[in-house]
């Protein structure tokens, strides 16, 4: 628990940095800033019934344009199984963090799992976020 903690207090300093200055370093390179990984910066799970959970998930990424910008989110259980991907299709440039949900079915043997994000230029995310499935 503490260890989530510390990772999310980590992954909203980070956010808040960036968004902090971005526009900074705009200006005062005078050129176009080029964008880091994807980073989860929030994660919230609904119980629907029946192993069914809406997840919904937020991400930080500075979108650029069409060209590079966060194009998916990933729910993986606690050996690294992939249980669900939520593709993203369009940049979100003037919307930072935002917010995309997921329904899907997670097994009662998966008692955690991990959300990690994409962006079309990255090979790999950047901060990721773990939380408890609430299984009834």
């Amino acid at each position: 628990m503490l260890n989530q903690l510390i990772k999310h207090t980590k992954a909203l300093v980070r956010a808040s940095l960036i968004t902090a200055c971005v526009p900074l370093l705009a200006l005062v390179y005078g050129g176009p800033v080029v964008a880091d990984e994807v980073d989860v910066v929030d994660v919230s799970i609904e119980a629907l019934g029946e192993e069914r959970f809406r997840v919904n998930v937020a991400l930080l990424h500075e979108d650029t344009g069409w060209e590079h910008y966060a194009n998916q989110w990933e729910v993986l259980d606690e050996s690294g199984t992939l249980l669900g991907t939520r593709e993203l299709l369009h940049p979100h440039v003037n919307e930072q963090p935002f917010t995309r949900s997921l329904t899907l079915t997670i097994p009662r043997t998966v008692r955690v799992i991990t959300l990690k994000g994409y962006d079309l230029v990255h090979e790999d995310g950047g901060a990721t976020m773990t939380i408890d499935v609430p299984h009834p």
